[in-house]
């Protein structure tokens, strides 16, 4: 007996946690359901068919938060027999065998190299009644070549790479996402323009480290090319990329960012710690000198350009000099956000076993100030935005008080949030639409313009979100695509079909 009635199609969820990678890597575990003959359960089902969980592993928290969601669903699945959970990603990749021990009630274990195998992993856990657990220890298939069910209608990520060849002492990532494979650019290209085919404007290119790209083939300049590249695409309006290292960046990435005019101006790169001898036992192999001297170069080159950043408070060894010197940096850098972390201590990681653990009360002080003086710095860097003309690509999801206080929300080309009034014109701005506004107050995070829109433009993309479409790629090998509208989704039993 399955949960789904007799001759419908059984229904799926995907639960997201971590990373760009882990959002990218879970459309294509729903590209691959759907083309297996799933459908994806409504939101507020409680008792979907099968539950994905795409799994981080860089914080200990992760693991605490899926193993109590697991055991929030065992009662759901002991009363409906049939139901299966299937864990992938980083924290899978992991913990191998160790989950269906702690929770025996898993169907369905696969790592970060084998995406692919999922539908039939649960189609043999299904016949055998016995948990299966596939753990690779290579790629299997490129992710990019597997069928991608896109979750938005204007933005999409592309991956150029997976994988990373750095050996940062506090990072587990390299060891479960392997040494770092490069695609083809004629790949990369084909992709980007199946989406813009589709409607999308904008799109994130993906690697643990962008700007590395090129090392499997032999060309250091590969990155920037790649960005010129996109900007001879048609349609594309919009061009980011994440995350790149301060170690590989060169001068030739700047140009294209400053020369293609489809490149948004704004950057995220980690800093991690201000401190040289943070950075030192980090094996970070760049020095606050450089990290500034990038930036310099970025401003010199757009001086409109935003620039957000990672910092981890807490290392191993941190001294209160260090952290000042991370307070510096902060200040010198005039960050437009920053992700900022407490040290989280990952076993097999060489920071896990360094001396000098420092007490959860003297990271936790740091860390408060740490994100007082980032605040202080972001309000005082969006004030300057005041009275300013920004184009927002806009969004969904993106403002959670949106249908209390009237406005929409979206992205400005440098990153920003933006959440505007639509005026006149409230009822005809679709997601994917380009609004032009301008801003009338600014905070520490977002921005606010609350005058009547400048102008909007209707896009493609808003036509698919207003008809209910997300774009599906069958999976992009070298030349050019084959791909039409999307597919018809047919609808779930018993209700409609969400970093």
């Amino acid at each position: 007996m399955t949960t789904a009635a007799a001759g419908s199609p059984r229904t799926y969820q995907v639960r997201t946690y971590g990373c760009q990678m882990n959002v990218h890597d879970s459309e294509r575990i729903s590209g691959l359901l759907e083309q297996a003959g799933y459908v994806r359960a409504a939101e507020a089902d409680e008792q979907p068919d099968v539950v994905v969980f795409n799994t981080c592993a860089v914080r200990k928290n992760a693991d605490n938060r899926l193993y109590g969601n697991l055991g929030h669903l065992r009662p759901v699945k002991d009363k409906h027999p049939g139901m299966q959970i299937a864990v992938g990603g980083c924290l899978a990749q992991k913990d191998r065998g160790d989950i269906v021990r702690k929770a025996p009630w898993v169907d369905v274990v696969f790592g970060t190299h084998n995406i692919g195998s999922l539908p039939v992993l649960l189609e043999r856990a299904r016949h055998n009644t016995a948990a299966e657990v596939e753990i690779l220890e290579s790629l299997d298939v490129f992710p990019s070549t597997l069928p991608t069910r896109r979750e938005s209608t204007y933005a999409g990520w592309v991956s150029i790479s997976v994988g990373c060849n750095n050996t940062c002492t506090f990072c587990i990532v390299p060891s479960l996402r392997g040494k770092e494979k490069d695609r083809r650019p004629g790949d990369i290209l084909s992709e980007v323009r199946a989406l813009v085919d589709e409607g999308v404007l904008e799109v994130t290119l993906l690697g643990q480290n962008v700007n590395s790209y090129g090392v499997e083939f032999g060309d250091r300049y590969a990155f920037g090319k790649l960005l010129r590249a996109c900007g001879d695409i048609e349609g594309l309006e919009r061009v980011r990329f994440t995350s790149p290292h301060p170690k590989d960046f060169t001068d030739d990435v700047i140009a294209a960012m400053a020369e293609t005019p489809n490149v948004c101006h704004s950057l995220h790169m980690p800093l991690q710690s201000g401190s040289d001898d943070v950075l030192r036992a980090m094996r970070r192999s760049y020095r606050s000198e450089k990290y500034l001297g990038i930036i310099e170069k970025v401003r010199g080159a757009m001086p409109d350009a935003a620039i957000t950043t990672d910092i981890i408070v807490g290392f191993p060894g941190e001294t209160d000099a260090d952290f000042e010197k991370t307070l510096d940096v902060v200040r010198e850098a005039r960050f437009s956000s920053a992700f900022t972390f407490q040290y989280s201590k990952r076993p097999g990681t060489p920071a896990a076993t360094m001396d000098g653990q420092l007490p959860k009360q003297v990271v936790q002080e740091r860390y408060e100030r740490l994100i007082a003086t980032v605040e202080e710095i972001t309000w005082a860097e969006n004030r300057k935005l005041v009275g300013e003309t920004v184009e927002v690509l806009v969004a969904v999801g993106e403002g959670r008080k949106d249908e209390r206080t009237g406005r929409l929300s979206g992205r400005a080309r440098d990153g920003r949030l933006v959440h505007f009034d639509a005026g006149s014109l409230a009822g005809q701005i679709r997601p994917g639409d380009i609004v032009h506004t301008t801003v009338t107050y600014a905070a520490p995070h977002h921005l606010n313009a609350d005058g009547e829109p400048l102008s909007h433009r209707r896009t493609r993309a808003g036509d698919a979100a207003e008809a209910g479409r997300s774009p599906r790629t069958p999976g992009v090998l070298l030349g050019l695509p084959t791909i039409g509208a999307p597919a018809a989704v047919p609808a779930p039993t018993g209700g409609c079909a969400a970093h």
